[in-house]
């Protein structure tokens, strides 16, 4: 079976993309998912608030409160260095592509750490872009467009495809998608998992929930997969978020994904699903008699159907309203 499949302008030997985390910040690892038999790597993001926070706890620790322009640009460049020797040594030691990853809050910030990262040579870059918003009288669109500036002034600064990794909170994904792509985004990643808040009620204090995503947050993924795949035909998507096993990454694809990131599902059963996984849709596409990735992807995407409402359906009684 022909597993290759072309996201955002890359050429992947199959579609299967490790997504950034905690997995992808060191080399030995990355060379282990390559040897696996994973696609692609998404290196783990170089954030920029991380940078600033270590800097700053580095300065109260200090009795020299006056340097603090020094620690910080010395923090600064000794992150972005590190960063910039991993993606050095994955490109000299493995042969598929590497993505690297940044998320910034400061405008300039995007475009200097895009620069050096094309000249330290990733093969893409994935923006990270998410702020949380909470005010009462926020305005969804300037948020989309903030985002779609943010892509235009990356794009023209590199010369290497640039995605989006995106969160489910926009009024409407589409237009959100399409608005990136217009400002020169070759994919997008539906979808951006955060930080997940839970109530400890016997210490009554704030904590961490469920770390890994699941089944049960697949379904979204799917939905959003085949309608933008639908309406931007020509639009790559990494789909992502819930994605366990092999049936899920086919499903994926019959949405129209062009690639899917894993992370939990590596989280918790090793590298060794990777091969598990590929050897599973090799025997499902012999199954059912297709030959390639391109033979399949995108059959039930949304302008594939002729009921649109199996996706647009959001009300759970009008779902159920012909049962008793």
């Amino acid at each position: 079976m022909e597993l290759k499949t072309y996201y955002a302008g890359l050429s992947l030997r199959n579609p299967i993309i490790i997504g950034s985390s905690g997995l992808t910040s060191g080399y030995e690892r990355i060379k282990e998912y390559e040897k696996a038999g994973a696609g692609a790597v998404v290196l783990k993001s170089l954030f920029e608030e991380q940078i600033e926070m270590q800097s700053s706890e580095m300065l109260d620790k200090a009795d020299f409160p006056e340097a603090s322009d020094y620690v910080h640009e010395y923090m600064r460049a000794n992150k972005i260095e590190s960063y910039l020797d991993l993606i050095k040594r994955c490109k000299e030691g493995c042969d598929i592509p590497i993505i690297a990853s940044i998320n910034c809050y400061k405008a300039d910030a995007w475009i200097d750490f895009a620069q050096r990262i094309q000249q330290a040579g990733a093969d893409a870059i994935e923006l990270n872009i998410f702020r949380m918003n909470t005010g009462l009288h926020h305005d969804s669109q300037a948020e989309a467009k903030l985002y779609a500036e943010i892509v235009g002034k990356v794009c023209k600064t590199v010369g290497i495809p640039v995605c989006v990794k995106i969160g489910k909170a926009f009024e409407c994904i589409p237009a959100t998608v399409g608005m990136l792509k217009s400002n020169g985004a070759a994919g997008v990643v539906l979808f951006n998992r955060f930080y997940q808040p839970d109530i400890n009620i016997h210490n009554m204090q704030i904590v961490s929930g469920n770390v890994f995503s699941n089944h049960s947050e697949l379904s979204e993924t799917l939905r959003w997969t085949a309608i933008v795949s639908g309406r931007l035909s020509n639009m790559s998507i990494a789909a992502s978020t819930g994605v366990q096993d092999w049936e899920d990454v086919v499903k994926c694809l019959l949405a129209g994904a062009s690639a899917v990131q894993m992370v939990s599902a590596i989280y918790t059963h090793g590298a060794e699903i990777i091969s598990q996984i590929l050897i599973c849709l090799e025997e499902w596409m012999h199954q059912s008699d297709y030959e390639s990735i391109a033979d399949f992807r995108g059959l039930l995407n949304y302008s594939q159907i002729e009921n649109h409402e199996k996706y647009e359906r959001a009300q759970f009684m009008k779902y159920f309203s012909d049962r008793d």
